[in-house]
This record gives structure tokens, C-alpha cells and sequence, in this order.
């Protein structure tokens, strides 16, 4: 490292800090525009997000998703967006993706969930958090580095994307199997405190019980479908009891677990059920393999559907998003913001695990290396992501954003 590389990261800071009003408004303007999923009418928002980038001077390819293909997914529209600068030739391509679809905002907001009111600080709206912050964020680490005039090697490419809530087939998927990227590195929408580095995988299933419907007053002449669904969920909750005891390597993550979500069935009160649905959520710690595990899921329900005469269960994948594992050649990238991550807070940037699972996975498994870092607090549940209030603190988006970039800076020196 040359001593006029390590005096590019004072210049880096000081435009972050000058631009930072405009990198707020830029987060506010975003989360001004809802893209709640469901319902998924998300292409509005892709919209937005490239006039404004339009207005620092980059162009947005817009990449649409063929309306039959999303409606067969269960959204509106998806419109994924990629950023392309390039340098001079002979450094790697690094993407940076973050996804702008988000769960609804639910009840108990005290502040405006598409406002983007700051109090205190901190700015409130759905989204905030995860993963809009992380628009702003690496946007303005592109443009602070570009503003630097360094001479870099390599290319950025910042790919916008609609579809993690869903699974991200359709966002990061969609560009990846359609050629349309192919980066060295991929730097994924995260939190500042930790680099994560492998995440959970998520098989979810639906399960239908079928029995035979009766009056109440001569239960005999049915087969109680809800005595059937009972066993299965005594099965499926000794099994969740006995992953307890299956460890994982990678800190951050502890065991895999099941949680029946969902429950719905029967017709009335006075009415021998015909028929139960219930909807699971497997996790997979990275250490399994997923055709084992969902071959054992449906071991254990059709065991125990067969200990109740006369019910009938079939089951159905509803998705499988598989672990992403850790990757040695992910190196370059976690070392540099777990150093500037330092540098900038101020205390050590740990690498780690997390049981949620990603978009991240989707890259990995194109052979991408790849980690999560961004603009947020040290947990989810601070974040309120998910819940009433979602907030980021701003100083924690100024801050990244400035890790961001000088990483950068290191990758594309």
C-alpha cells in the first residue's frame, strides 16, 4: 500500500461528509415511493430510483421481468436495475446489491412508514433499514470514489434488485441466469457492526390433510382430518426438539429449527374436519444438505399420518432457498471492510454468521464470493425491520457508506 493510496481515505471521508444532506434526501425520496410485497407492484419504484440516479450522472439499465413470469410468482411487476462503471482494465468487477421490496408496514407506527421523517437522528420509514439504506449508501460510495479522480482498475456495478421477500429468483436470480452480470466480488445490503459471511438456508412447505368430512352428532362416519394434522405437528415438534443437538461450525449459527407458521382447516363447529393446511419453515444450518433434509421433513409427516387409519397428506415445496458457505476466496473483500470498518467505528468489525436467509446465496451459488456489509445497527430487532418504526441511524449510514468506499478504493487500487 503506497502512501498516497492510505492519504486517498481522509479525501474519501471528507466528501461523504460534505455530500451527506444529499445521500439522506437521496434515502428519503426512496422510501417515499412503497414497495410493499405483497402486493409486489415494485417497477414504480425502479423508476424512481433511476431518475434520481440519473441525476448524479448514471445511467440505469433497466431490466424488466416479463409481467406472465412475475404474475406466476404472485407479484405485479419487478423492474431490476444495474449500474455499470467501468475503470481501466486489469481490476475485478465488484457488485454491490441491495433489494427495495419489503414487507408491508403493519400496524403501530407512530411516524409516517413512507415519510422518512428524521428525529433524534435517526430516520423513520419502512425500508430504512432493509435495504433501501443500502441504495444510498453504496451509491454514494461509488460517487465519493469516483469523485476522488484516483487512477482505479476494475469495474463497480451497483445492482438494485426486487425480489428478496420472495426469494430473489426474480431479482438477483433473474440477472444472473440471464447473463446479464458476472462479478469477481459481490458486496450484499448488511448491517455496520459485523461482515457476514454464510446464512442460513429456508425450505418451506405446505402440508394438506385430507380426511372425510362428517356431522359431529356420528363422528364415525368421518376420519377426523385435525386428529391427523395433530399427530403430524407432535412429529414435527419432537423433530424441531431433537435439532437442538445438530451443530453448526460457523459462529453466528447455532442449530436448524422448524416453525409451523401457519394453520388453517375444518368448516364449523359441528363438523368432523375433512380437511387441515399446514405451512412450515425448515432452516438449514450451511452444514446440510438440502435433499436430505427435505427428504426427511416428508419422512416425518407421512410416518406419522400413517399411525391415523384413513388420512391422506400431500405435500408441497413451496420454496427452497439453500444455505450460502462460507468462501476463503471471499477474502480480499471481508479484510478490507472488517479494516476500514474499524477505522471508522472504531472497534472491531467481527465476521459471523446469520440464521436469516438472502439473496446472497444466488451469487454464491453462480461461484461469486461474496459478503454482506452495510448501513444498519448491530441486530435486526434494533433495526425494527419487520416491525412498527423501522429506523437507521444516520450516523451509521455515514459511517458505512465511508467504509464502502474505501474498500473500494483497496479492491480497485
Amino acid at each position: 500500500m503506497t502512501m498516497n493510496h492510505a492519504t486517498d481515505y481522509p479525501k474519501l471521508d471528507a466528501w461523504i461528509d460534505a455530500h451527506f444532506d444529499d445521500e439522506v434526501r437521496f434515502l428519503q425520496a426512496l422510501v417515499q415511493v412503497p414497495t410493499d410485497t405483497p402486493p409486489g407492484n415494485n417497477a414504480p419504484h425502479a423508476e424512481r430510483t433511476a431518475e434520481l440516479l440519473q441525476g448524479f450522472g448514471y445511467t440505469a439499465e433497466k431490466h424488466a421481468v416479463p409481467a406472465q413470469e412475475v404474475q406466476d410468482y404472485g407479484l405485479q411487476s419487478i423492474t431490476n436495475l444495474i449500474v455499470r462503471r467501468r475503470f481501466a482494465d486489469g481490476g475485478p468487477t465488484i457488485a454491490l446489491n441491495a433489494h427495495g421490496d419489503v414487507v408491508p408496514p403493519g400496524e403501530g407506527w407512530t411516524h409516517d412508514p413512507y415519510g422518512g421523517e428524521v428525529v433524534d437522528g435517526k430516520l423513520y420509514a419502512r425500508a430504512a433499514a432493509v435495504s433501501k439504506s443500502d441504495f444510498a449508501s453504496y451509491t454514494f460510495a461509488l460517487r465519493a470514489l469516483e469523485a476522488l479522480g484516483a487512477p482505479l482498475r476494475g469495474a463497480v456495478e451497483l445492482h438494485f434488485t426486487y425480489d428478496e421477500e420472495f426469494g430473489g429468483e426474480l431479482g438477483p436470480g433473474w440477472l444472473l441466469k440471464k447473463g446479464l452480470t458476472r462479478p469477481d466480488f459481490l458486496l450484499a445490503a448488511g448491517f455496520s457492526y459485523q461482515v457476514i459471511t454464510a446464512h442460513n438456508g429456508c425450505l418451506q412447505m405446505e402440508v394438506t390433510v385430507h380426511g372425510k368430512m362428517a356431522h359431529a352428532a356420528i363422528p364415525d362416519t368421518g376420519i377426523d382430518a385435525l386428529q391427523g394434522a395433530v399427530a403430524i405437528l407432535n412429529a414435527l415438534y419432537e423433530q424441531n426438539a431433537r435439532y437442538r443437538s445438530v451443530l453448526s461450525k460457523v459462529p453466528g449459527i447455532q442449530h436448524p429449527y422448524l416453525n409451523v407458521g401457519r394453520i388453517e382447516g375444518g368448516t364449523n363447529t359441528n363438523v368432523v374436519p375433512g380437511k387441515v393446511v399446514l405451512k412450515l419453515d425448515r432452516r438449514m444450518i450451511p452444514e446440510e444438505n438440502p435433499e436430505v433434509v427435505e427428504a426427511d421433513v416428508r419422512r416425518v409427516i407421512a410416518e406419522a399420518a400413517a399411525t391415523v387409519p384413513g388420512i391422506r397428506v400431500e405435500i408441497r415445496r413451496l420454496l427452497r432457498a439453500d444455505s450460502w458457505k462460507p468462501d476463503h476466496r471471499s477474502a480480499p473483500l471481508v479484510q478490507a471492510l472488517q479494516r476500514h470498518g474499524e477505522a471508522v467505528f472504531g472497534e472491531p468489525i467481527p465476521t459471523s454468521g446469520t440464521p436469516l436467509y438472502t439473496d446472497v446465496r444466488l451469487y454464491g451459488a453462480a461461484g461469486v464470493p461474496a459478503a454482506i456489509y452495510g448501513a444498519g445497527p448491530r441486530t435486526v430487532l434494533e433495526s425494527n425491520a419487520k416491525r412498527a418504526d423501522e429506523h437507521l441511524v444516520l450516523e451509521d449510514l455515514r459511517r458505512a457508506t465511508k467504509v464502502v468506499a474505501r474498500t473500494l478504493r483497496d479492491l480497485l487500487r
